[in-house]
């Protein structure tokens, strides 16, 4: 191996270290926030110092407000290809949609059905043991 191959790969570790980092603070901000039901915002709780959010901070709000976004702070940590870290939503087409589309509306493979015979046979129990209607001996 040449050197600078040793060195991509560190340095994509590195990254990819720090993607988990970056998403494991993302997922706490977003599930530790607080709802301010009477302002309809969302408010961080705590400091996170890697995603450069400050307690107190307004994380969403329902007017006026551009959200947080984590591809923007993927680009500020300059991280590269951060398109691939990022599932695309539902309407442009991720997991979630192929799944819709392509799995679930497959038709399935049902079994052959059994041709059914001109002649029914009788599985049911004879009537008084068999013996019919007038009950010969």
């Amino acid at each position: 191996m040449q050197p600078n191959d040793e060195a991509a790969k560190q340095q994509k570790s590195e990254q990819d270290n720090l993607v988990e980092q970056l998403k494991v603070q993302w997922k706490q901000l977003w599930g530790e926030r607080f709802n301010d039901k009477i302002r309809a915002e969302g408010i961080s709780v705590a400091d996170y110092e890697k995603l450069k959010v400050q307690k107190g901070t307004v994380i969403h709000a329902t007017r006026d407000y551009k959200p947080l976004n984590f591809k923007d702070i993927l680009d500020e940590n300059k991280v590269e290809n951060s398109d691939r870290h990022i599932s695309p939503s539902n309407q442009v087409g991720g997991w979630s949609k192929f799944v819709k589309t392509q799995i679930t509306n497959t038709p399935r493979k049902r079994a052959m059905p059994e041709i059914e015979s001109n002649k029914k046979a009788n599985n049911n129990q004879p009537k008084k043991g068999g013996r019919g209607w007038l009950h010969k001996k």
